[in-house]
């Protein structure tokens, strides 16, 4: 396992383990690279709907000429004074912060003074650079905005929204852990609940685009194959880390027809981020645990799910005219997968109807039938015209 670069360089160059690449998590960088597929493949997708007609670029009133607003410049000074605040901090306390970077950024150690400057020295610069251009009479132009030009934006809106989402649901479903460490728990990289991520940025990125004259229905569709290999990139990151999205125990002997190797049968984490389980022998590293007896190492199944649902997909995407009903195929698959996988999985449980469920399986039955109602109610009903959500 590699719960940092640090653990990865060592078996590839021999570096030492715990030095300076530490403090680049395997798990940020995986969701680092998820979030960039997701983009790329939103871009092509918007860029295809637009050249087809089905999205349209769309115009909007914008000032020039009026300076730097009072918002701008305060927004950045406040940026200015967390960087004098924290870097200056960070380098004279590497050790520190490498042991625990997320704690240290957000504890409240740094240098006051040089935050101070850094937030003057951020207003001078915007001030100058908003007004260099500024003129005596400001007007309103046209300025044209295609589909694909917004990916930034939502993007943005993904990550921020699905990581809050994420980490909140997290919280509500290991409670007891918050309340024994709740800085720890609302800053951790790990644990993270997919599905609440999916419910926050949904929601957001649907007011964005909402907000921007784009017809909703179409975006979902475009999104609806990046979402999916975006989750299953991220789960790679939570095998490589060890981040504790494992599954229960597996002591059972690998049948005749897994014909995979042993590890993707039984697993046992071995330096995982959590440092649970046993010591190994020897190890004289950061992380030094592995488990014991080894579990089912789930994310390789939600990885290679997510593969085959994203091929589905996109292989279909030109096929699949009806609005809706991709958005609505990506709901069912996804949620069925996994409601499946969650039955080896480690989570809390709960009783319902008389089963003992999950909150990502209760989630999934709610998800799944909204996709059936969508496929039913989408190739029923044709709203290609639509324009507006």
């Amino acid at each position: 396992m590699y719960p940092n670069l640090s653990y990865l360089f060592h078996d590839l160059f021999g570096t030492a383990r715990d030095n300076g690449l530490s403090v680049i998590q395997m798990f940020g960088l995986l969701m680092g690279i998820a979030f960039f597929a997701l983009g790329y493949i939103l871009y092509q997708e918007l860029k295809r709907k637009e050249k087809k007609g089905i999205l349209s670029p769309t115009i909007e009133q914008v000032w020039i000429g009026k300076g730097a607003s009072v918002k701008d410049i305060l927004v950045n000074s406040l940026f200015g004074f967390i960087v004098g605040f924290k870097v200056p901090a960070i380098i004279t306390n590497f050790p520190e912060f490498k042991e625990n970077a997320a704690g240290f950024v957000f504890s409240g150690r740094g240098n006051w003074l040089l935050g101070i400057l850094g937030f003057f020295a951020f207003a001078a610069y915007y001030f100058w650079d908003g007004n260099k251009n500024k003129l005596p009479q400001p007007k309103q132009i046209s300025k044209t905005t295609h589909p694909h030009e917004r990916v930034g934006d939502i993007i943005v809106l993904a990550a921020i929204f699905g990581i809050l989402g994420a980490r909140l649901f997290s919280i509500m479903e290991n409670m007891d852990s918050f309340l024994r460490d709740p800085i720890g728990q609302l800053f951790s990289g790990s644990g993270l609940t997919i599905y609440g991520g999916f419910i926050l940025a949904t929601a957001a990125i649907t007011y964005y685009v909402k907000k921007h004259g784009m017809p909703a229905i179409h975006v979902a569709d475009a999104i609806a194959p990046a979402l999916i290999l975006g989750y299953g990139i991220g789960r790679i990151g939570c095998q490589v880390s060890g981040d504790g999205d494992w599954g229960i125990i597996n002591e059972m002997a690998k049948p005749g027809w897994f014909f995979l190797p042993e590890w993707m049968w039984a697993y046992d984490y071995p330096h995982n981020v959590l440092n649970e389980g046993v010591a190994i022998e020897g190890c004289t590293d950061k992380y030094c645990s592995k488990l014991s007896p080894k579990v089912f190492p789930t994310p390789i199944y939600e990885v290679t799910s997510s593969l085959i649902i994203f091929c589905i997909l996109w292989l279909n995407r030109k096929r699949i005219e009806r609005p809706g009903v991709m958005f609505s195929l990506y709901l069912t698959l996804m949620s069925v997968a996994r409601f499946a996988v969650e039955h080896i999985r480690v989570n809390p449980r709960y009783d319902f109807l008389g089963a003992q469920l999950s909150q990502a399986q209760l989630i999934s039955m709610t998800l799944f039938i909204l996709g059936l109602i969508g496929l039913w109610y989408f190739k029923k009903n044709d709203i290609t015209t639509a324009r507006s959500a």
